[in-house]
């Protein structure tokens, strides 16, 4: 795989700022970083939960009756409500901040080096929403085909205000999740070891970074890792952050409040479709943790990986043909 893989110009450009460390240490740091975001993250929203659950009435209410299990079903009803869910969505705001800060500041990287690159980035943008669009809409034309989904059209479930606001939180989530684990950690390591290891090794943080959400299983973790090592090879191909970004955004949305299906795990009430799950066929549907969890996305994952290969192949071929 290494000799399909070429080193990026922003890999270039992080090694001559600052020399790569040690795996051992690039891992250590980049838990370390991932736990002051969260931190931070959990700085933000927390004022804000803190209202929601006193102005909930029925919270109050199942505090002052000592049923912990009434207790325990409402506050999981606030906590994966859609304010709580775009709270959270939104937050996501320090992690991108904290991490370009740690680049900047910390390892003396340019934005470039991060795959921030200005020329034909709104075009790149675009690209990214377009083929984010097509390659999850594929996952779910699979299990259309196989009887494994069924959409419905819910006009009463959507709301133009509720889902421009998912929208904006959901490109703010997608972006920073690739800052951190292409941007920074896959560029990080590329800096001193070969580009498969830098793939490999982002690929599972990433992975590793949804093994709390609920519904995971060993499929859905699969596919968590074929889609980082989908997105790196991505950002490898296309030397940019832009389209990555702008496909996981669109990836995430298209789960939750187009199609109407679960998001790693996590359901949204405002969808214009409803998506109902036939029984049997968790293999393709991906059950609880949603189609992240079922083969019609590691299908989907496969393809695009061996497609943006096969690119990346053909790019360098072309570069050493014009002596490039």
């Amino acid at each position: 795989m290494e000799s399909l893989l070429k080193t990026p110009d922003a890999v270039r450009q992080a090694k001559e700022a600052q020399k790569g460390w040690h795996w051992a240490l690039e891992i250590l740091v980049f838990v370390l970083l991932f736990v002051v975001c969260t931190f931070g993250e959990i700085l933000i929203i927390l004022p804000f939960e803190l209202v929601l659950f006193m102005g909930n009435q029925r919270y109050l209410s199942a505090l002052e009756s000592d049923d912990m299990e009434y207790l325990m079903e409402v506050t999981s009803e606030i906590i994966t409500g859609d304010v709580a869910v775009l709270l959270s969505l939104f937050a996501t705001s320090v992690m991108l901040v904290l991490v370009l800060l740690f680049c900047k500041l910390i390892q003396k990287r340019k934005m470039s080096s991060l795959g921030f690159i200005r020329q034909s980035c709104i075009k790149e943008y675009l690209k990214g929403i377009l083929f984010g669009f097509l390659l999850f809409s594929a996952a779910v034309f699979i299990c259309i085909l196989t009887g494994s989904l069924e959409l419905s059209y819910t006009p009463d479930r959507f709301a133009v205000s509720s889902f421009l606001l998912f929208l904006m939180g959901y490109m703010i989530q997608g972006m920073a999740e690739e800052v951190l684990c292409r941007g920074y950690f896959m560029v990080s390591l590329g800096r001193r070891y070969p580009m498969v290891a830098a793939v490999v090794l982002n690929a599972t943080a990433f992975a590793a970074l949804h093994l709390l959400n609920p519904g995971i299983a060993p499929l859905a973790i699969i596919n968590l890792i074929l889609f980082g090592i989908f997105a790196s090879v991505c950002f490898i191909y296309t030397e940019n952050l832009w389209l990555i970004g702008a496909l996981h955004s669109v990836w995430n949305l298209l789960q939750g409040n187009v199609y109407g299906i679960k998001v790693s795990g996590m359901e949204n009430t405002c969808s214009i479709f409803s998506s109902e799950m036939t029984k049997g066929r968790e293999i393709f549907h991906g059950g609880d943790f949603g189609l992240e969890g079922g083969l019609a996305v590691t299908i989907v994952l496969m393809a695009g990986i061996v497609v943006l290969l096969v690119l990346i192949n053909k790019k360098k071929d072309t570069a050493a043909e014009e002596g490039i």
